[in-house]
């Protein structure tokens, strides 16, 4: 596999460990304050919004199951096993399917563009939680997924969100509870320049159709009582027509 064992054991920890509340994990927030606002910007560059959507790095598929109420057929994709255990639970009725993937492994991506055909992506926050020599091949196998005809929506966040959890992480009274658990798992967001990501995708033959700023909302409050909120940059991909 691509990913090292060290990696993905952080995540299978992590999410053994995560408590089972709504909200209790940092970026676990509500899908009106996160994928519904993505969607504004991402749905008028779908090509064709029949084609399966995959939700990549989908966690406990909180946002999945948002997105599966808005197209016909959506999978949840994730490397960690414990995650996707979390997100059937909370999914019984089978809205969306779930599976492991490891999206930086080739083999990975091509096996799942050869069952789907062409999909459209949509992905928060993973490629700077990403090991750095990792973060092309994650583009590049996001690039084997959407073919020709899908679409990828990307969202991470900005160099400037880096000031912003360094604050977090050594204030006088330690780091935020929902924070704390990332970084004792050793999932720290890492750090990608912002010029970084449109590289990735122009490396991988996609075009960026269009892209921006926007708040990304977490689930955890500061001292003064105010939702915290990271800065990020988002892009909308695909081949060029």
């Amino acid at each position: 596999m691509s990913v090292t064992s060290r990696y993905r054991e952080a995540w299978e920890s992590f999410w053994r460990e995560a408590p089972d509340e709504r909200g209790a994990v940092f970026w676990d927030a509500e899908p009106t304050l996160t994928v519904a606002r993505h969607l504004a910007l991402f749905e008028p560059h779908l090509t064709d919004p029949e084609l399966p959507l995959v939700d990549l790095g989908c966690g406990n598929g909180t946002q999945t199951r948002f997105l599966a109420d808005r197209f016909p057929r959506v999978l949840g994709a994730d490397l960690s096993a414990a995650a996707l255990d979390r997100a059937r639970g909370a999914d019984p009725a089978g809205r969306a399917a779930y599976r492991v993937l490891d999206a930086v492994e080739k083999a990975e991506s091509g096996a799942l563009h050869a069952e789907l055909g062409d999909v459209n992506v949509y992905m928060r926050g993973v490629l700077h939680q990403c090991e750095a020599d990792d973060r092309q091949a994650l583009v590049d196998g996001i690039a084997t997924v959407v073919g020709e005809r899908g679409r990828a929506f990307l969202v991470e966040p900005s160099e400037a969100a880096r000031e912003v959890l360094r604050g977090l992480a050594t204030g006088p009274a330690g780091p935020p509870p929902k924070l704390a658990p990332v970084l004792r798992h050793g999932i720290a967001p890492g750090e990608v320049a912002d010029a970084e990501v449109p590289e990735f995708l122009t490396a991988a033959g996609l075009t960026v159709l269009a892209s921006g700023t926007l708040p990304l909302t977490t689930t955890e409050y500061g001292p003064e009582g105010t939702r915290i909120e990271l800065p990020s940059t988002w892009h909308v991909t695909g081949r060029a027509a």
